[in-house]
């Protein structure tokens, strides 16, 4: 099976389940993916982007709305109007239209697309209108006239096609709305919050740059985003080792002593509540999550494994280190299913609420 259709695959077997509520994570910080919170006419709303037009956003959007028009939080969607089915939908002027519209139908800002969507088939020709839903978005959040973005996912392929310069939405961000730090990826779900200091590159590639700088810079970056975005007074960061057993001490490999343990040493001199380098085959059990706040992992499988494994349905990608609040559903375009009527919207729900939350705690 190629790489292409192993990842379709995956994304078929994903969003075929049927939504579910979360529970709130237990004891620090809460879970933003909670039922309840801010309701439509509570705060600004959040800005929702269209992603891939032949994927399944627009579907997942629809889907949002049907379980949030009660409760909120109230979100508009930057996409084309007339392709939204199976809802009410108001295209709305301006996003301070959004909140009283949220209720009774899902708000639009229309913008029109240049070619007409075929479901599970991607135009490059629509690329220019999905970089600039996720440009408009980010100038609305940093202008506050939405309370964050949440951005449907992207084809990377097809916008690297049209000439997008950017390996994925984290890095575009960063540009759009940096702080002057790298940004940095977290994937949260109700049981498990993880950092991984490497992210898209080959496995070999990742190991060799592995810096003790690098897991400093993306502890230190968590650790700021735990207290600021999620309310937690005092992180606690558990840091990942490299090798089985973290290295054995040295008969299984001498990275861990040699790069990771500093980075700990050196976090712990900040005063950074950082232990490790922990066995990473043992550091997301049940009886281990408990006890720290956000898991950094050292290359993108071991920190993603746990976290899609405890809770594929549910996680939310959350970019830390912008002046504004971004989160995202923890999947794909999901072409194979697009269209059909299946996907599960429960990321993009759990996005949603968790970018109100995070907003929220950047307001107190």
């Amino acid at each position: 099976m190629g790489l292409r259709r192993a990842r379709a695959a995956a994304a078929s077997m994903r969003w075929r389940n049927p939504p579910r509520a979360h529970p709130w994570r237990a004891g620090r910080g809460g879970w933003a993916g909670s039922q309840g919170g801010p309701t439509s006419r509570d705060m600004t709303p959040l800005a929702v982007t269209m992603g891939e037009p032949a994927g399944i956003g627009a579907e997942i959007a629809a889907g949002a709305w049907r379980a949030l028009r009660a409760t909120g939080p109230a979100f508009f969607l930057i996409d084309d109007a007339t392709r939204i089915a199976g809802v009410p939908v108001r295209t709305i002027a301006r996003p301070e239209e959004a909140a009283a519209v949220f209720p009774d139908a899902l708000p639009v800002l229309h913008r029109p697309l240049p070619r007409p969507v075929t479901p599970g088939r991607p135009d490059v020709a629509n690329a220019p209108a999905v970089i600039a839903a996720i440009e408009e978005a980010v100038a609305l959040a940093r202008a506050s006239r939405a309370a964050g973005v949440v951005t449907n996912p992207i084809q990377k392929s097809v916008l690297t096609a049209a000439g997008f310069p950017h390996p994925g939405h984290t890095e575009f961000l960063g540009e759009l709305a940096g702080t002057g730090v790298p940004p940095v990826m977290m994937l949260a779900c109700p049981e498990l919050r993880v950092v991984p200091v490497t992210v898209h590159e080959p496995l070999r590639v990742a190991i060799a740059r592995l810096t003790t700088g690098m897991i400093v810079e993306t502890a230190r970056i968590t650790h700021a985003a735990l207290m600021a975005d999620f309310g937690i007074a005092s992180p606690r960061l558990a840091i990942a080792g490299l090798n089985p057993h973290a290295g054995e001490a040295g008969t299984l490999g001498h990275e861990d002593a040699e790069i990771v343990a500093p980075a700990v040493a050196a976090l712990r001199a900040t005063g950074i509540d950082a232990r490790g380098p922990i066995p990473p085959d043992t550091m997301f059990t049940a009886g281990a999550r408990p006890t720290y706040d956000a898991a950094i992992g050292l290359y993108h499988d071991q920190a993603l494994i746990p976290i899609k494994t405890l809770d594929m349905a549910g996680g939310v990608n959350v970019t830390l280190g912008l002046s504004i609040v971004r989160t995202s559903p923890d999947h794909g375009t999901a072409l194979d299913i697009a269209g059909k009527g299946i996907a599960d919207p429960g990321s993009l729900v759990a996005a949603i609420r968790m970018a109100a939350e995070i907003a929220g705690h950047r307001r107190r």
